[in-house]
C-alpha cells in the first residue's frame, strides 16, 4: 500500500490532482474557522453543548456551524438543491429530455442546480440569522443582519465552487470530499473528549471498549457493503468484421449492491433537517413535539430515516442505472445473458435483479446507520460524535477516492494501491 501511494506521486498529472484536492480542503478548513462578524461565539458554543440535532448538523459542517463561520452552511444548500433538481427531472419531461441531450443538457441542469443553491443558501441564512437574533446570540441591527446573510450566503457559494473545481481538476467527488473533511476534522476532538470522560470516570472503560468494537464492526460492514456486487455472466457471440473474428469470450456485468453509495444517507439526513429547523422558529406544544419527533434519537426520526434511505437508494439507482441502455448495448455487440433472450427480456431481468439487490443494500445501509444510534442510547455516549452515518460517509468517500486513484494508475501501467503483486505473480 505504501508503494502504491509512492507510485501515485510519481505520476505528474495524478500528483497535481492530489495536491489540488489537498489545497482546496485547506481553504475549506480555513474558511470554517473565520468567524462571521456580529456573532457571540461563546453563546453559540453553549447552544451546541446539548448535542442533539445541533451537534448532528455541526458534525457535517466540521465545526463551522458551532463557530457560525463564513462557511457555516457548508454543502447543505447544494445538497438540497440537488435533491430538488433530481426530483424535478423525474417529474417534468422537459427537464428529463434536457438531461438526455448530452453534455449541453447536463450543463444546463448543473446551472439550474447552482441557482437553486443560491436560493436555498439565502433562505437558510435569513432563517438562521433571524433565529439567532431571537436567541440574542446575534444582537445587531437590520444592516448588520444583511451583512451576516450576505457573508454566509457567499460562503456557501464558495463551498459549492470548491466542490465543483475539486471534481473537475482533482480526484474524487468534490462535494463528498468536503463532507468527508468536515467529519474527519472532528476526530481528534472526539478522541480527546472521550479520553477525558474516561479519566473523570464519567464513562465506563468497558462501554468505551464496546463502542470501539461496534465502530470496527460498522467500518467492516461499510466496506463489505460498498464493495459487494452481483455478477451477471454475459456471453458474446463470434462475429466477422472483414477478415477478423471478434467476440466469443465470456465476461460479466458487475451490479453493485449499493449503487448509490452514500447519497441516500446524505439526502435522507438533509430532508429530515427541514421539520426540526422550521419548528425552531415557533413556540408551543406543537413545535416542541415536532422538535422531539425529529431529533436523531427519537423513534419517529429513525423510522423516517430508514424509509428515506430505502427510497433514495431506489431513486438514485434509477437515475444513474438504466437497464434498457445496458441491454441495447449488449445486443448491439452480440452479447447476451445465458438463458435470457436479448432485448426487452434482458432489460427486465437486469431490472428485477437490480431491484432485489438494491433492497438488500438499502436495508443493510439503514441498519449500519442505526446501530451506533442504538448503542449510544444504551450506553449514553453523548460525546462520541462518530455514528453510523458519519462512518458510512467516511468509508464510502475514502473507497471511492482510492478506486479513482487506482484507475488513474492502472491506465498508466502502475499497480493499484489496494492490491500488490508478489514476485511469483500472485495477488497479495
Amino acid at each position: 500500500m505504501i508503494d502504491g501511494f509512492r507510485d501515485a506521486f510519481r505520476l505528474p498529472d495524478l500528483k497535481r490532482r492530489i495536491l489540488f484536492v489537498i489545497a482546496a480542503l485547506f481553504i475549506y478548513r480555513l474558511g470554517a474557522h473565520i468567524p462571521t462578524p456580529g456573532i457571540d461565539s461563546e453563546a453559540m458554543s453553549r447552544l451546541f453543548e446539548g448535542g442533539g440535532i445541533f451537534g448532528f448538523l455541526d458534525l457535517f459542517a466540521g465545526g463551522a456551524l458551532r463557530r457560525f463561520s463564513v462557511f457555516a452552511l457548508g454543502v447543505a444548500p447544494y445538497i438540497n438543491s440537488s435533491i430538488v433538481m433530481q426530483l424535478l427531472v423525474v417529474i417534468f419531461p422537459a427537464l428529463e429530455k434536457m438531461q438526455k441531450e448530452g453534455e449541453e443538457g447536463r450543463k444546463k441542469i448543473t446551472q439550474y442546480t447552482r441557482y437553486g443553491t443560491i436560493i436555498f443558501a439565502l433562505i437558510q441564512a435569513i432563517g438562521m440569522t433571524t433565529w439567532l437574533r431571537n436567541l440574542q446570540i446575534f444582537s445587531g441591527g437590520w444592516l448588520d443582519m444583511l451583512v451576516v446573510v450576505v457573508t454566509v450566503t457567499t460562503g456557501s457559494i464558495v463551498v459549492m465552487w470548491l466542490g465543483e473545481v475539486m471534481s473537475d481538476h482533482g480526484i474524487g467527488n468534490g462535494i463528498s470530499l468536503l463532507i468527508y473533511a468536515g467529519i474527519v476534522a472532528r476526530l481528534p476532538e472526539a478522541i480527546v473528549e472521550t479520553v477525558k470522560l474516561v479519566g473523570l470516570r464519567e464513562m465506563n472503560p468497558v462501554s468505551l471498549l464496546v463502542a470501539v468494537a461496534v465502530m470496527i464492526f460498522v467500518i467492516a460492514g461499510c466496506i463489505y457493503l460498498q464493495e459487494g456486487q452481483r455478477r451477471l455472466p454475459v456471453q458474446y457471440a463470434k462475429r466477422m468484421v472483414g477478415n477478423k473474428v471478434y467476440g466469443g469470450q465470456s465476461t460479466f456485468i458487475p451490479l453493485k449492491v449499493n449503487t448509490s453509495g452514500v447519497i441516500p444517507i446524505i439526502f435522507a439526513s438533509s430532508v429530515l433537517l427541514f421539520p426540526y429547523t422550521i419548528a425552531n422558529f415557533f413556540t408551543g406544544n406543537l413545535a416542541a413535539s415536532v422538535k422531539w419527533a425529529f431529533s436523531p434519537s427519537s423513534p419517529v426520526y429513525m423510522l423516517f430515516y430508514v424509509i428515506l434511505i430505502v427510497f433514495f437508494s431506489y431513486f438514485y439507482t434509477a437515475v444513474v442505472f438504466n437497464p434498457t441502455d445496458l441491454s441495447n448495448n449488449m445486443k448491439k455487440y452480440g452479447g447476451f445473458i445465458l438463458g435470457i433472450r436479448p432485448g426487452r427480456p434482458t432489460s427486465d431481468y437486469i431490472e428485477r435483479v437490480m431491484n432485489r439487490i438494491t433492497l438488500g443494500g438499502a436495508i443493510a445501509l439503514a441498519i449500519v446507520a442505526l446501530v451506533p444510534t442504538f448503542m449510544s442510547g444504551v450506553m449514553r455516549i453523548n460525546t462520541f460524535y462518530f455514528g453510523g452515518t458519519a462512518i458510512l460517509i467516511v468509508v464510502g468517500v475514502a473507497l471511492d477516492t482510492i478506486h479513482q486513484v487506482e484507475g488513474q494508475m492502472l491506465m498508466r501501467h502502475y499497480e493499484g494501491i489496494l492490491k500488490r503483486r508478489s514476485k511469483s505473480g500472485g495477488l497479495l
